[in-house]
C-alpha cells in the first residue's frame, strides 16, 4: 500500500503537532503526521494533578531505561517518553518554563546561526496566550495557554519566595519574561482547568482540515532513501508494514530518543555504531546519538509542623472527591501540577545566568507520586541546570521494536558533582530563613546527619533521577559534528529535517516543552519559506553585580550548610 503526501511528519508530540498546525494553514498542501501511540482522550492525561500517572504506563510511555549508569554505582534510570497523541506535552509535569535569554545566545554561538533570544523570542509570543496578558515578553493571542495554576494559595508557595528573598535573592513577577533569576511563581500548560498539550493546543484544531491526515498506532520503521535524499517512509500498523512517499520534505520529531534512533535505523550515523548494529550504512553522519545531555535532580525534604500539605490527600476519598470536583467544574486542586512558586539562582559569583532552578512542591513523595511519607512535609526539587556531562544514544538490533541503548553519564564531570552539592547547601540555606520558621519541622532527606562533599555525593548517586529533560542528540551547528544545519536540514540529505528537542545544542536553563514548542513554530516557517518573524529588541534582566557576588544581598540569616 503506497500513499503519497507533501509532507510526512513522523511523530505526534511537542514539535510534531506544531507542525501538522502550521503547516496545514496552507490549503495547498497535503500533510501526514504519524504517531506511534494512540489517543490522548484520557482523563489521567487531561486533569492536570494527574500527571505521575500516565507517565508511569506502558500504553502512553515508551519506558525507556538507561543503561547502568557508571557515575552512579551502576543503577539503571527511567527515562520517559510520550508514546500519544500530544507525546511527551501529554504525560509532563505540565511547567511552562522557557529558559534564560543567554541559553538562546548560547546556541548562536554553538552554531545555531540565526537562533539567538531575540530571534526566538517572537515565536514563543506567537505560540502562547497568557493568562495574566501580553506585553513585549509574553503572547496574548497563541494557541498554547499559560497560567500559574491556583496562584499560589497555599502559604507555603509563599513562604518559600519570601525565604528566596530573605536569604538574599531578588523576586522574579515572571521568570519567563524580562528577568528569570529570583523567587516568584512558576507557570503551566494549563486551559480552563485541562492540561493545554501540543495535541489539545494546535493537533485538535488542525485536524478539521481536509489537508491533514493523522495515523495513530503507526510505527515507523525507517526512512526511505534514494541515493542522498529522502522519498518517504516506512511504518508498521496493525500487522502489515507500508510506506508512503513525500513531494517535498520528511520532519522527523521523534524527540531526543526517538528521533537519533530512528536515523541510525535508517542507516545514517556513525560508521562504528551502526556496523556493530548490523545495519548498512547509507550516509555517515558522526553526531547522530550523540551529545545526549539531561537534567537531573534530586529531592530535599522537610517535614511540615502545620496540616497543610498534599500529604493529606493521599488516602482514595480525598483523590476521589478532588477528581470529582475537577470532572464536574474544572477546578481545586485537580486543575494544578502543584508546581507553583520556584525560583532560579545562580550558584556563584561570575556567573552571568542561572545554573540552578528550585521546582517547590507542598508534599514529600517522590515526582511519580510514590511513597508519601507519614505526617505532612513539603520538598524542593534541585539540579544542576547547565550539566557538562554528556552521553550518547546508540541503536543495537535492526528491530525497530529494540530500544536503543541510552547512556546519560550523568556525574561524570567533576563540575555537575559540586553542582549537586551547592544545590542541597543553598537549599537548606533557604528553607532556614525566618520565612520557613513556621513550617519547618526538620530535614527529610538528604537527613541532618548528611553533611560532608562525600556524604552529599554518595546520597546524590542513590538518590538522583532524571528531569525528564533530554536533549542534544541531533545537534544543530555547522561544523562536522552537527547532525543538522541552522534550517534544521540533515546535512548531507535533501528532503530531510529534524525538528524536536534533540537539535538543541545545550540545555536551556528550565524545562524544555516550551522551547521546543517555539523551535517547532520557527522551523514550521523555515519549512514553507516564509521569511522569519522579525527579532525583538528587548532589555535581558541580569542581576546587578553578577560578575563579583553570587546573590545581590547578605542572608537575613546565617545558616550552618
Amino acid at each position: 500500500m503506497t500513499d503519497r503526501y507533501d509532507y510526512i511528519i513522523i511523530g505526534a508530540g511537542s514539535a510534531g503537532c506544531v507542525l501538522a498546525n502550521r503547516l496545514t494553514e496552507d490549503p495547498s498542501v497535503s500533510v501526514l503526521l504519524l504517531e506511534s501511540g494512540g489517543s490522548d482522550r484520557s482523563v489521567i492525561i487531561q486533569m492536570p494533578t494527574a500527571f505521575s500517572m500516565p507517565m508511569n504506563t506502558t500504553k502512553y510511555n515508551w519506558r525507556y531505561e538507561t543503561v547502568p549508569e557508571p557515575h552512579l554505582d551502576g543503577r539503571r534510570v527511567h527515562c520517559p517518553r510520550g508514546k500519544v497523541l500530544g507525546g511527551s506535552s501529554s504525560i509532563n509535569g505540565l511547567v511552562y518554563i522557557r529558559g534564560h535569554a543567554c541559553d538562546f545566545d548560547e546556541w548562536e554561538e554553538l552554531g545555531a546561526r540565526g537562533w539567538g533570544y531575540q530571534n526566538c523570542l517572537p515565536y514563543f509570543r506567537k505560540a502562547e496566550t497568557f493568562a495574566h496578558g501580553g506585553d513585549d515578553y509574553r503572547g496574548d493571542n497563541g494557541p498554547l495557554h499559560t497560567n500559574n495554576g491556583n496562584n499560589m494559595a497555599n502559604p507555603l508557595y509563599r513562604a518559600f519566595v519570601d525565604a528566596g528573598e530573605e536569604a538574599g535573592y531578588i523576586r522574579t513577577d515572571d521568570c519567563n519574561g524580562q528577568m528569570q533569576e529570583g523567587f516568584g511563581p512558576m507557570h503551566m500548560t494549563v486551559k480552563n482547568g485541562v492540561r493545554w498539550s501540543t495535541a489539545n493546543a494546535y493537533l485538535r484544531p488542525a485536524m478539521k482540515r481536509p489537508n491533514l491526515t493523522v495515523i495513530t498506532h503507526a510505527t515507523t520503521r525507517r526512512i526511505l532513501l534514494d541515493g542522498k535524499r529522502a522519498t518517504g517512509v516506512e511504518y508498521a500498523r496493525g500487522g502489515q508494514t507500508l510506506k508512503v512517499l513525500c513531494n517535498r520534505e520528511v520532519l522527523l520529531s521523534g524527540g531526543p530518543i526517538g528521533s537519533p534512533h530512528l536515523l541510525q535505523l535508517s542507516g545514517i550515523g556513525p560508521t562504528r555504531v551502526l556496523r556493530d548494529a548490523g545495519i548498512v550504512q547509507r550516509h555517515e553522519l558522526p553526531g547522530v546519538g550523540e551529545n545526549l545531555q539531561d537534567h537531573a535532580e534530586i529531592y530535599i525534604q522537610f517535614r511540615c509542623k502545620q496540616p497543610i500539605t498534599l500529604n493529606n490527600k493521599m488516602d482514595l476519598l480525598s483523590k476521589a472527591l478532588i477528581g470529582a470536583r475537577w470532572m464536574l467544574f474544572k477546578n481545586g486542586l485537580g486543575a494544578t501540577n502543584h508546581f507553583e512558586s520556584c525560583g532560579f539562582i545562580r550558584s556563584e559569583a561570575g556567573l552571568k545566568w542561572p545554573d540552578v532552578q528550585f521546582h517547590f512542591l507542598p508534599a514529600a513523595m517522590r515526582y511519580d507520586g510514590h511513597a508519601p511519607i507519614k505526617g505532612h512535609g513539603f520538598m524542593v526539587l534541585t539540579g544542576p541546570n547547565k550539566p557538562k556531562s554528556r552521553g550518547h544514544v546508540r541503536v543495537v538490533s535492526p528491530d525497530p521494536e529494540t530500544h536503543p541503548a541510552i547512556q546519560f553519564n550523568y556525574l561524570e564531570r567533576e563540575e555537575d558533582r559540586e553542582g549537586f552539592r551547592r544545590c542541597v547547601r543553598l537549599t537548606r540555606e533557604i528553607i532556614g530563613q525566618p520565612a520557613m520558621d513556621p513550617y519547618v519541622d526538620g530535614e527529610i532527606a538528604p537527613g541532618p546527619d548528611v553533611r560532608t562533599d562525600d556524604e552529599i555525593d554518595a546520597f546524590v548517586r542513590d538518590n538522583l533521577e532524571s528531569t525528564y529533560h533530554p536533549c542534544g542528540t541531533c545537534r544543530m551547528g555547522e561544523d562536522e559534528m552537527a547532525v543538522v544545519d541552522s534550517e534544521l536540514r540533515v546535512r548531507g540529505i535533501a528532503g530531510l529535517r529534524v525538528i524536536d528537542s534533540s537539535v538543541f545544542p545545550s540545555e536551556t536553563n528550565g524545562n524544555l516543552n516550551a522551547p521546543t514548542i517555539m523551535l517547532a513554530e520557527r522551523a514550521a516557517d523555515l519549512v514553507r519559506g516564509r521569511r522569519p518573524l522579525p527579532p525583538a529588541n528587548v532589555e535581558v534582566g541580569l542581576v546587578d553585580g553578577w560578575e563579583t557576588q553570587q546573590r545581590p544581598r547578605v542572608p537575613a540569616r546565617k545558616v550552618d550548610v
